[in-house]
This record gives C-alpha cells, sequence and structure tokens, in this order.
C-alpha cells in the first residue's frame, strides 16, 4: 500500500480534519489568518493526524472525535515547526520560503503561540481529562526537547543518547501522542494503550532517524530544503556521531570542527565523503529500519483490516522515503 492508497482510505476524514483546521485558524486579527494558512497550506504531509485517524479506524472507532485529535496533534506540530524554523534560522522549508523568511520572526513566533492555543481550546471541547493530561505531557515534553537539541548544538561531544533523547522528545513523543489517543477516547485496556503508544514512539524515532539521514542523502528539490542544513546549524545528529566514533584522527577533527563552528558547509564534500567511508549513514538507516520493525510488531494484536495496513505501510514507508 503507497501513500496514495493510505490518503484515499482517509480521504472523507482528512477533509474534514483540513475543514476543521481552517475553521479554526479564522482570527479577526489579519496576520493570524494569513500567516496561519500560509504555513498550513505549504505542503506537509499530514503524516501526524493520518496516525490518529488510521488508529481510531482499524481499532473500530465510529464517533468524530478522532478528527478533532487529528486536528490537535496537527496544530501542535505546526506550531512547534514556525517555532523551529525561528530558532534553527531556517529560509526553507518543503521548497518554499519559511514563515520567518516571508513574515518576520516576531510574528512567526507569536502565531505560533495562537495555534498552540488553539489547540489547547479544541482539547478542552473534548471534555476528557486524560486527553488532556496526554497532549499537555507531550507539548511540554516537545518543548524540553527544543531545548536540549539548543543545548547539544556546537557540542561534538554530544553522546548518541543525548541524541536519542532528543528525537525522542521533540519528534517521536507527538508521534507516541497521536496512535494513543484514539485507545483513550475508545477506553482500550492499558495493554491495547500501551500497544498503540509504542507503535508511535518507535515509527517517530525511525521517521526522524530517516529525516537526519536525508539531510545529507537527499536531493536538495525533493527535500524540500537544502543538503547539510543540520551540519551548518552545528547539529550532532547520528550519522555525524557514528562518523566520529569510525573515522580517521583527521575525520573526526574535521567533523569537531563543523559542529563546533557551525561552517561544515565549507568542506560538506569532505564530510559527505567520510560518512560514506564510515558507512554512518547506512547504520543510521539500520537503526531506522529497527524502530519501523519494532512498531510494525506492536501491531499484532489488532485485526486484520485496510487500516491496520495503512498503519504497517506507513512504518515501512516511514524508512523508504526519499524526502
Amino acid at each position: 500500500m503507497d501513500i496514495k492508497a493510505i490518503q484515499t482510505l482517509i480521504n472523507d476524514e482528512m477533509n474534514s480534519v483540513n475543514q476543521l483546521i481552517h475553521a479554526q485558524m479564522r482570527s479577526d486579527v489579519a496576520l493570524v489568518n494569513q500567516l496561519g494558512l500560509y504555513i498550513i497550506n505549504s505542503g506537509g504531509k499530514r503524516v501526524r493526524p493520518m496516525l490518529t485517524l488510521l488508529a481510531a479506524k482499524a481499532m473500530g472507532y465510529q464517533g468524530d472525535k478522532h478528527v478533532t485529535l487529528a486536528t490537535i496533534v496537527e496544530f501542535i506540530h505546526t506550531a512547534t515547526l514556525l517555532h523551529d524554523d525561528v530558532v534553527d534560522e531556517s529560509l526553507l522549508r518543503r521548497g518554499e520560503p519559511t514563515a520567518n523568511a516571508e513574515f518576520g520572526n516576531a510574528a512567526s513566533v507569536l502565531v505560533g503561540d495562537f495555534i498552540y492555543t488553539r489547540s489547547f481550546q479544541l482539547m478542552v471541547g473534548l471534555n476528557n481529562m486524560e486527553v488532556m493530561r496526554i497532549l499537555a505531557d507531550a507539548t511540554n515534553i516537545i518543548a524540553e526537547g527544543e531545548v536540549l537539541q539548543l543545548m547539544n548544538c556546537n557540542d561534538p561531544d554530544t553522546a548518541e543518547a543525548s541524541y536519542m533523547q532528543v528525537i525522542y522528545s521533540k519528534t517521536a513523543k507527538l508521534f507516541e501522542a497521536a496512535t494513543l489517543l484514539p485507545a483513550i477516547i475508545l477506553e482500550r485496556d492499558t495493554a491495547t494503550q500501551e500497544a498503540m503508544k509504542l507503535y508511535g514512539m518507535h515509527l517517530g524515532t525511525a521517521f526522524q532517524l530517516v529525516d537526519d539521514v536525508l539531510d545529507y542523502r537527499a536531493d536538495a528539490k525533493a527535500l524540500g530544503k537544502n543538503i547539510g542544513d543540520d551540519l551548518a546549524e552545528g547539529k550532532p545528529t547520528l550519522p555525524l556521531i557514528y562518523a566520529m566514533q569510525r573515522g580517521t584522527p583527521e575525520q573526526v577533527a574535521q567533523i569537531r570542527h563543523a559542529i563546533e563552528f557551525s561552517d561544515g558547509l565549507n568542506y560538506l564534500d569532505d564530510i559527505l565523503a567520510t560518512l560514506a567511508q564510515t558507512k554512518a549513514l547506512d547504520l543510521t538507516m539500520e537503526k531506522a529500519q529497527l524502530e519501523a520493525d519494532r512498531a510494525i510488531a506492536c501491531l499484532n494484536f489488532l485485526p486484520d483490516s485496510p487500516y491496520k495496513q495503512a498503519l504497517v505501510a506507513l512504518a515501512n514507508i516511514a524508512v523508504q522515503r526519499d524526502h
């Protein structure tokens, strides 16, 4: 099952999510409307809300609260993107200028705050304290992950464990919430909740690991951002950590300098050669595949259905994609 088949499977529900997104982005403040719709219409894959809808349908949900949950998840993700691009000083996302490049940093941060708070207004409307707790915790942990990543920036001594904590917090945690929440509104048992939570966590981890590989391996046009952006920002991602564990003293010194001074683009070709020679990208992809396999194993309890097949397919797509 490819991504188009998955999208077709939940087309009606995704249309409802998109309608709710646009309805909730309306504001009397013109700039909120303009900037909010700019990022929402910027061509994202909507993976996180898709996961919420598929998980709900795979467990037999018949109501409409999953549409609200999916919208909340997408709003939280959108807000983090607005803030991330300001922190990272990014100018390109999904092949288009970032919101901060178009509207300025102040507007991006403030509209990000608007979208965060709108998500909490939607949560209140669900009148479910467990849903509120999960999403409040997820939002807080995402913020912690961003701070931890900021602390790791320009630190060539960042350990693999610290890197993994960053990607759990800033990426996998929201995937985890996206797939756990349908089990909560269905009032499923603890074992089911844990299985769906772990599915999202492992899938989100695989997704971010692949993203970090694509920063060095993908075609810039397909990726929608410049190759080597992480290197330019001094981010010690897993491919660089692996390369430093396996490279020659000269190669290690070069990577350490690139991380510490955020000037790796000046010798990107050399670092790409080091990544290839040390098989750092291949090793990271192996770790991503392991995480995807673990995610799929978490779905064993579900009865077979097109929705379960779609969840399995998304785990495979996460590691096979080129952007």
